[in-house]
């Protein structure tokens, strides 16, 4: 049995044809979550449909822009905690509102802030519900969808598993449309390219993110050794029959665990703060198969970006190809007074380092 938990329920699944906040789907929800915990698992729910319960509160008469979009989300969070709040006291059981942004990821300060926080309400037997402050949030600072979201607490919190409900029954050979698609029931992380060709690109109506952007989020968390699953939200049950162990949706088998730094530093996609670019033989040495080498200043031919020591930096090669990430051991200042100086010690320690993005 897992130990800890994320589940993460789209837009989709908690919301009418008309993008209405669908209540009694969150009730059902509820219900399963917390007969999850009660079982001794640790379990964090990562949720969607602020803007839902927005638009059961107003309208506007032409096409929602990111102002409208922004009213809805402020006035709809309220709303929306207030649904769970309620819900979850008819268990007797506390919920706790936690907003997040992709700013709260980029720097080892906010990052440990966060994850303290989460450990603490986890500690307190208190269900964290989380969600992106799609108030505050900038274009750059934006999450694809709440499955990156979900992708990142789950490399946070150290997960054994995160469960995607979404508004289909799992991965699919052909179109959700097509009778004769059939759910794939399991990929394998050894041989998780070769299904890559029946995933659509296509996205819901009121939601931002797809089955792509799912797919790839799972193989970032299945190469960290998390299980992931996606199954249709809207299936009676579909929570604690999976936990139950039925065969629902698509399971993702993942290789091995990574340390608590690597899953940090494979999901610092858009989270960087600066950037290091290296020469053509410390590219070579950092794509090696058959060594392990840290980034050294004399390897480094150019620094850019606004960092601190213990921030995510990215690596770039002379063609401007992008290696992967790493930990600084140095501010950005310090880093460039040392650009191409001999017998330093590594800009990028190899145990912080992720190459192969």
């Amino acid at each position: 049995m897992y130990k800890r938990i994320i589940v993460k329920v789209g837009t989709k699944v908690l919301t009418t044809e008309e993008g209405k906040l669908d209540v009694a789907v969150l009730g059902r929800l509820v219900e399963q979550v917390v007969s999850v915990k009660n079982k001794g698992i640790e379990i964090m729910l990562i949720t969607s449909g602020a803007m839902g319960a927005g638009r059961s509160l107003m309208t506007f008469k032409t096409t929602e822009k990111i102002a409208e979009k922004q009213v809805l989300a402020a006035i709809g969070q309220v709303k929306l905690m207030s649904i769970y709040s309620e819900l979850f006291a008819k268990h007797n059981q506390l919920c706790a509102q936690v907003l997040a942004t992709k700013e709260d990821f980029r720097d080892k300060i906010h990052y440990l802030n966060m994850k303290t926080c989460f450990e603490n309400l986890l500690n307190s037997g208190v269900i964290p519900v989380v969600n992106e402050n799609d108030v505050v949030a900038t274009t750059e600072l934006l999450f694809t969808d709440n499955d990156e979201l979900a992708g990142l607490v789950a490399s946070q919190i150290n997960a054994d598993a995160v469960i995607i409900l979404t508004s289909v029954e799992g991965f699919l050979t052909g179109d959700p449309k097509d009778k004769n698609s059939k759910t794939i029931p399991e990929i394998d992380f050894n041989n998780i390219a070769n299904y890559q060709k029946y995933i659509s690109p296509d996205k819901t109506a009121f939601g931002r993110g797809g089955m792509l952007t799912k797919f790839n989020i799972a193989k970032k968390l299945t190469l960290q050794g998390i299980v992931v699953y996606f199954a249709n939200g809207k299936r009676e049950n579909v929570l604690t029959d999976l936990i139950a162990g039925k065969s629902i949706g698509t399971k993702f088998l993942p290789r091995g665990k990574s340390s608590a730094i690597k899953r940090r530093i494979a999901y610092s996609e858009g989270l960087s703060k600066g950037t290091v670019y290296v020469n053509k033989c410390a590219e070579d040495l950092l794509l090696s198969k058959t060594k392990i080498m840290s980034l050294l200043p004399v390897g480094v031919i150019e620094v850019e970006g606004d960092f601190d020591k213990g921030d995510i930096i990215e690596i770039v090669g002379e063609n401007k190809k992008k290696l992967g990430f790493g930990i600084a051991e140095y501010s950005v200042v310090k880093a460039k007074k040392l650009i191409g100086v001999k017998k330093a010690r590594p800009i990028i320690h190899y145990n912080h380092m992720f190459i192969g993005t």
